[in-house]
């Protein structure tokens, strides 16, 4: 599995996700500069990682969206690429059309940096085969932009295509007020595309990959995405 990781002045957890991957399928991936215009041959995996790309100025995501590398994913995406954008990554791909909805200010108006607990919704994506329907895993939040907003006939079309992959929760699995740190609609952690390639979420799975890092938590999700071009 080839996989690339883009780098945007201001990210900063490229070599977390390169640990993960690495980690997950036996392989380094490709960092490749936002500068760049074309991926490289044989591309399987793109993926967009966290970090304050432009200093996340205007809006979160808003210049990175725009750079010389994003018409060659968009086009990677049109053709049925798979791609995974984590914190500002989902932002990233919001801003470019990828992804709907938008990422604001959180709720509480504060950064936060804590512990959250994700659940999954369905395990018929790429990202998620790993795990069990409904089961609940942990993962870091660090964002100050993590409050996921749609519309109401967008959010409706989500639910009802099946497209939220993770919601926060409490650690037992309910969905309430207080597991939703940073108020997004329904709880919403992560969502895919219509065509289930796309993955987008807030929290950092990559930052639980080994029990050195005080768990594995995340790791499903990358052997997840092994499994996926294993079998093709």
């Amino acid at each position: 599995m080839n996989a690339v990781i883009l780098l945007f002045p201001g990210t900063n957890r490229e070599r977390d996700m390169a640990i993960a991957l690495e980690k997950a399928t036996g392989r380094k991936p490709a960092i490749l500069f936002h500068q760049e215009t074309a991926l490289p041959p044989g591309t399987d995996l793109v993926v967009l990682p966290g970090g304050f790309s432009h200093g996340d100025y205007l809006r979160c995501g808003a210049m990175a969206a725009r750079s010389p590398i994003m018409p060659a994913v968009q086009d990677f995406a049109a053709r049925g690429g798979h791609i995974l954008g984590v914190c500002n990554g989902f932002q990233i791909l919001a801003e470019a059309g990828l992804l709907p909805g938008a990422l604001l200010r959180n709720a509480s108006l504060r950064f936060l940096s804590m512990d959250c607990h994700l659940r999954v919704e369905r395990t018929d994506t790429p990202f998620t085969s790993r795990w069990q329907q409904g089961e609940v895993f942990r993962a870091p939040m660090a964002h100050g932009d993590g409050n996921y907003f749609a519309d109401d006939a967008t959010l409706e079309r989500l639910e009802k295509d099946g497209r939220v992959a993770f919601r926060y929760v409490t650690p037992g699995g309910e969905v309430t007020e207080a597991a939703n740190r940073n108020g997004a609609r329904n709880n919403i952690a992560g969502i895919v595309s219509e065509n289930r390639r796309i993955l987008g979420m807030m929290p950092h799975p990559e930052d639980l990959v080994d029990p050195l890092m005080g768990g594995t938590d995340g790791l499903p999700l990358f052997e997840s995405i092994a499994d996926t071009f294993a079998a093709a």
